[in-house]
C-alpha cells in the first residue's frame, strides 16, 4: 500500500473542508448530489468519446497502481543479466538457450534468443527498443486518460456553475428556490477543480511516472544484453546497469 498517496489526498481534503469550516461555512454545504452529478457523468462522457475502449479500460485498471504500486524489480534484473553474463563468458553464449525457457518475461526471452540466435549487437538493440517503444506509447496513453479528465473537469464544472445559475433565473418570482440553484452552480465549479488538481492530475502524473521505471527496467535489460553479445567483462556490465537503479 502506498501510504504517500493516502496521505496526499487525505491533506488536501482536509485543508478545503477545514477552510471551509474556519471561514463560519458548513460541511454540508459542499454537499451536492447534482452538481457531483454533473462533472463526474461530463468527465467521464468526454473522456470516453476521446478514448478508444482498450485505452480506456486499461487505463482504469492502472488506477489501483497509486494504491498498490506494480512491482518493478531493477534488482531481479541487475542478478539475471549478471548470472547470465558469467553463462555466456564461461560456456559461450550457446548456453544461454537453456536460460530461456526458465524465464517467464518474454522481452527478456525474445532478448535471450537474439542471444543465442548470434544477431549483431546493434541489432538487438533496434529489435527491443522497438518492442519498448510501443509499451510505452500504450501504457502512457492509458495513463493520459486522467490527464484529460483532468482538463475536462474544471470545464465541466463550469458547465454545471452555468445550469445552476440558470435555474436561479428562471425561478427569481420564487425565492425560495434561489439558494438551491446558486448552491449547485457554485459547488459544481468547485467539484470541477478540485477533483482535477486533488485526484485526476495527480493519479496521472503518479501513473506515469511508473511507466517510466517500467520503461527503464527494459532499458537496462537491453544495455546487459547488448553488454553480453560484445563481451563486456560482468564487472563493467553490473556498473553500467547499477546507473538505472534508484
Amino acid at each position: 500500500m502506498d501510504k504517500i498517496s493516502l496521505a496526499g489526498l487525505a491533506i488536501g481534503l482536509i485543508a478545503i473542508v477545514g477552510g471551509q469550516i474556519l471561514e463560519g461555512g458548513h460541511v454540508s454545504s459542499l454537499v451536492q448530489p447534482t452538481a457531483l452529478m454533473i462533472v463526474l457523468g461530463g468527465t467521464l462522457g468526454a473522456v470516453l468519446l476521446q478514448s478508444p475502449y482498450p485505452v480506456f479500460r486499461r487505463g482504469m485498471q492502472m488506477v489501483k497502481w497509486v494504491w498498490v504500486p506494480p512491482l518493478i524489480e531493477h534488482k531481479k534484473v541487475l542478478d539475471q543479466v549478471l548470472g547470465w553474463s558469467q553463462i555466456a563468458r564461461r560456456e559461450g553464449l550457446l548456453q544461454l538457450e537453456n536460460q530461456i525457457a526458465r524465464v517467464k518475461d518474454p522481452f527478456a526471452q525474445k532478448g535471450l534468443q537474439l542471444l543465442v540466435d548470434g544477431a549483431d549487437p546493434e541489432h538487438i538493440r533496434e529489435l527491443l527498443e522497438v518492442d519498448i517503444n510501443t509499451f510505452e506509447d500504450e501504457w502512457r496513453q492509458s495513463a493520459k486518460i486522467w490527464d484529460s479528465a483532468g482538463g475536462y473537469s474544471p470545464t465541466i464544472g463550469i458547465l454545471g456553475a452555468v445550469m445552476g445559475l440558470i435555474h436561479v433565473m428562471e425561478n427569481l418570482s420564487d425565492p425560495t428556490k434561489l439558494g438551491s440553484g446558486i448552491a449547485v452552480a457554485f459547488v459544481a465549479t468547485i467539484y470541477g477543480v478540485g477533483l482535477a488538481n486533488l485526484v485526476y492530475l495527480p493519479i496521472a502524473g503518479k501513473l506515469k511516472y511508473y511507466v517510466s521505471r517500467m520503461v527503464a527496467s527494459k532499458e537496462m535489460m537491453i544495455d546487459g544484453l547488448v553488454g553480453i553479445a560484445v563481451g563486456d567483462n560482468p564487472r563493467i556490465i553490473e556498473s553500467r546497469l547499477k546507473g538505472y537503479m534508484l
